[in-house]
């Protein structure tokens, strides 16, 4: 299949560039004959090329699953080659297809070469990128939405029960509820310290645990196994800014660390640790 410059355009990544520069940018790149089959990369890899789809057709699975089927003329695993995420889905030819890679290596030596061609391509993908970002706000908008309802109307269900007569069933039901309830609250919603906000606890023996995630309730820390489930605990919650005594109970101990649910803290820390909640939630939100 001949590819001309100008067919790119109707990729967003490419539009707003000049076909010369895209000339430029189409010859940099490594032509390959695939058969049906083909795996261009798996879930959890590391990025080691960008693609586009010339001929033929790809699949992204998820699990096994078919989450998507691409055609032509079409690139894939651009965001992760272009930002070192690791890959979220397997990529599969289903058909014998045409594929044009360039490591990203190379493309960021081209780029370094070619900064007429750097600057419409990443000002293009800042676009798609934010474009994804305002269909993400308006998915959870809905979706918090939805857990309101929800919420209100396990509570009024629940209230309904506890004022009947109390029967097996209705036990069931009530713990069912509260445990719904409880997990759907705010303070459960945890949040990943940023590269650059990092944070940790350090234990009586002095040794840092990594936070992998925390809330104003909650703390996910790693590596930490040596613990039973439903047993005290207590640290110093490092964050950039300052240091904070926290203690509370292990909720839950798997191959990821310890979920540790938070004794109230009094307000002066939990100001504090509200004050970084918030910097680590505005790197998700868009003003």
């Amino acid at each position: 299949m001949a590819v001309r410059p100008s067919d790119l355009h109707a990729i967003p990544l490419f539009e707003r560039i000049t076909e010369d520069h895209l000339d430029d940018l189409m010859k940099a790149f490594q032509r390959q004959e695939v058969p049906s089959g083909h795996v261009l990369f798996e879930a959890r890899s590391a990025p080691a090329h960008l693609f586009l789809l010339v001929r033929g057709e790809v699949a992204l699975l998820d699990a096994g699953e078919t989450r998507f089927r691409l055609s032509p003329i079409s690139p894939i695993g651009e965001l992760g080659a272009l930002t070192g995420f690791r890959r979220t889905t397997t990529a599969v030819t289903t058909q014998p297809s045409e594929i044009w890679r360039i490591g990203v290596a190379e493309l960021q030596d081209f780029f370094e070469d070619h900064g007429d061609v750097a600057y419409p391509f990443y000002n293009n993908l800042l676009n798609v990128v934010a474009g994804k970002i305002r269909r993400d706000a308006r998915r959870l908008e809905e979706t918090r939405a939805n857990l309101i309802r929800t919420q209100k109307a396990m509570k009024r269900l629940l209230d309904l029960v506890l004022d009947s007569e109390e029967t097996p069933l209705s036990k069931v039901i009530c713990a069912t509820l509260e445990e719904l309830i409880e997990k759907n609250r705010r303070s459960h919603y945890m949040v990943e310290p940023a590269h650059t906000l990092k944070s940790s606890v350090r234990l009586d023996s002095g040794d840092l645990v990594p936070v992998v995630e925390l809330s104003d309730g909650w703390l996910r820390l790693a590596g930490l196994r040596d613990v039973a489930k439903g047993a005290h605990w207590s640290g110093v919650l490092v964050l950039p800014a300052r240091e904070i005594p926290v203690s509370g109970t292990i909720d839950a101990v798997d191959d990821h660390g310890a979920l540790v649910k938070l004794d109230l803290l009094i307000d002066e820390y939990a100001s504090a640790l509200q004050d970084y909640l918030t910097r680590l939630q505005m790197l998700d939100f868009v003003v």
